[in-house]
């Protein structure tokens, strides 16, 4: 590990400790989302401008990247009005608040770019979703956090989850290779009532079913696409609008925007530059949409455009990934939509609420129906359906397609949330940050007034020594044995004179040593031979302490370093540092 890695591993884990949630786990994570008109972040000034935020905006984390809480509300990364989509009714729906109908929700979002998801090896990678909050979850493996175990706390519908491993080529029917999901971004970064902590956005938790308007609801998603310049794509933004019909849950009214900018819920729409208006890129019938009876709601979007600006659609599911090939067009529909319960073209079984979907296999390619074709089906993801398990059905929210982790801390290609719920990584301090990316550490034996040897005290350090201060050891690295790059480090102590670092198995006195304090008891052990201070009054050692000293994964040590100090406040010959106490992880 670079010194740079370290540095910048130590500044995130000091600066979460000290409570400043503005530190992104990952600069490198753009995040844009938006929410339902439910929400109660609806009409709240967004941090950046003070403009009141509205469901029809593209916002994004105030903290430049998902952090843990508490956090500030979103700013708004692109207007659904002037100046961004250019979406009708905008201006006037500016102040409104959550819970009123103002025909401007965006319902789902991409912006042309996400990762091809195809037929061979060398094609895949990971779903990511999000559920409203009557999703309860389904029966694939189940790793914390989860939309079964965040549900029963109202955490789950400002929640983005990641498929748990990587999925084989599609498309896939239910059961085919379930591997679940796992909590990748949180609403607002904080403890959810599960005991479990990941990075945020920005939003207001819990968000319970049957109480509306209580929290937020994430309505749709796009992470790692970069913007260009001047704050609006150059690629344009992709995205659906919400349909006109009753919710089978809840009896309320969906918004009906798309029916307002001269579209249908089931449209995939495009504004190509700033201020609109939004134009039809996908129509419905081209995804085997709108044609069972009524409206559908195209409900979440993962596309690649391939770069000519009109759509191609899919023939054969995965010729997206052919040089010139057509267009990849992933989505979900909400429940209420009348296609849901047809025979999909692909499987002839019925298509419901959680299942990704594609464009409808063609008759001569072995289509059996004109409906669209279940791409990866929901119980693969980790959702539950009517369909199998004759449980409720999950609503998939938004959808995107990503290669890579959004947050992997310890870099080993790995997100950092699924390391967690694997085991692969552990969180013994339970912040949502694998132990083998900060140091697990604290500090102990102060020179208070009560215990100093002879008045010498020093109360932010070791006992007062011979250049007027107290010897200070810190800690800097991980205590991750794998990564085996502790470091400890003493200052203020007497110019080359003899030191010496020990450790003990746990905490004992304080002690008298010296001038100063003995805290380290049980098995004590030398960690190397003495060596002089150089000519500041500093020793360093580390990194490779465990690999020397057999220092193992779940013990905790206690360290401190011994010098020579012969013309000392008490005259006894020497001193001690504080004592630094390091748990360890693999």
């Amino acid at each position: 590990m670079t010194s740079a890695t370290r540095n910048h591993r130590l500044l995130r884990a000091t600066l979460l400790t000290l409570g400043v949630g503005s530190v992104p786990t990952a600069a490198s994570a753009q995040v844009t989302f938006s929410i339902d008109w439910h929400s109660p972040t609806v009409g709240v000034s967004d941090t950046c401008t003070g403009i009141p935020i509205t469901e029809g905006d593209v916002l994004t984390p105030a903290s430049g990247g998902p952090a843990f809480g508490p956090l500030l509300p979103p700013c708004t990364a692109i207007s659904g009005g002037a100046g961004g989509l250019g979406l009708a009714f905008h201006s006037a729906c500016v102040g409104h608040v959550g819970g009123s109908i103002c025909r401007v929700e965006l319902d789902a979002l991409s912006y042309g770019g996400d990762a091809r998801i195809g037929m061979t090896s060398a094609s895949l990678g990971h779903y990511l979703f999000s559920t409203d909050e009557f999703a309860v979850g389904g029966v694939a493996p189940v790793m914390a956090p989860s939309v079964g175990t965040e549900a029963p706390f109202g955490d789950s519908s400002t929640d983005i989850w990641r498929t748990g491993a990587i999925l084989p080529a599609g498309p896939l029917p239910p059961f085919a290779a379930p591997v679940g999901h796992v909590g990748s971004l949180d609403g607002n970064g904080l403890l959810s009532g599960s005991g479990s902590v990941y990075a945020g956005l920005g939003l207001v938790e819990p968000n319970f079913p049957g109480f509306p308007n209580f929290g937020d609801n994430v309505d749709a998603f796009d992470v790692n696409e970069a913007f260009g310049t001047g704050g609006f794509p150059s690629t344009g933004v992709y995205y659906s609008l919400d349909a006109d019909f009753i919710d089978p849950i809840t009896g309320t009214p969906n918004e009906g925007t798309g029916l307002g900018n001269g579209a249908t819920g089931a449209d995939v729409l495009v504004s190509v530059a700033p201020s609109g208006p939004p134009a039809i890129w996908a129509p419905a019938p081209l995804l085997g949409l709108n044609i069972a009876g009524g409206e559908d709601d195209l409900d979440a979007l993962a596309l690649w455009e391939n770069g000519n600006g009109s759509f191609d659609p899919s023939s054969t599911p995965g010729d997206w990934m052919i040089a010139g090939g057509p267009d990849m067009l992933l989505f979900s529909v909400r429940r209420g939509s009348p296609v849901i319960g047809m025979p999909d073209s692909i499987f002839g079984i019925p298509i419901t609420e959680g299942d990704i979907l594609t464009t409808p296999l063609p008759t001569g390619s072995g289509g059996v129906s004109p409906f669209p074709g279940i791409f990866c089906a929901a119980e693969n993801i980790g959702l539950s359906t009517i369909r199998f398990t004759g449980g409720s059905p999950d609503d998939l929210n938004a959808l995107d397609t990503l290669a890579a982790a959004i947050t992997d801390c310890n870099g080993n290609g790995v997100e950092d949330s699924i390391d967690l719920g694997m085991g692969t990584s552990t969180d013994l301090n339970t912040n949502g940050i694998p132990d083998d990316c900060e140091l697990i550490s604290s500090t102990s034996c102060l020179c208070t007034l009560a215990v100093a040897p002879c008045g010498n005290a020093y109360p932010l350090a070791g006992c007062l020594n011979s250049t007027g201060a107290g010897a200070v050891l810190s800690a800097s690295g991980t205590g991750s044995v794998f990564s085996d790059d502790l470091i400890l480090d003493a200052s203020q102590m007497p110019a080359t004179v003899p030191s010496l670092f020990f450790a003990g198995t746990f905490a004992v006195g304080p002690f008298p040593l010296g001038d100063g304090l003995r805290c380290a008891g049980g098995n004590i052990i030398r960690l190397g031979s003495p060596a002089l201070t150089t000519a500041l009054g500093t020793r360093t050692i580390g990194p490779g302490l465990a690999g020397s000293f057999g220092f193992v994964p779940f013990e905790t040590w206690h360290f401190q370093c011994w010098f020579r100090d012969s013309s000392g406040p008490c005259l006894n010959g020497s001193n001690t540092t504080n004592s630094t106490i390091v748990t360890f992880t693999p």
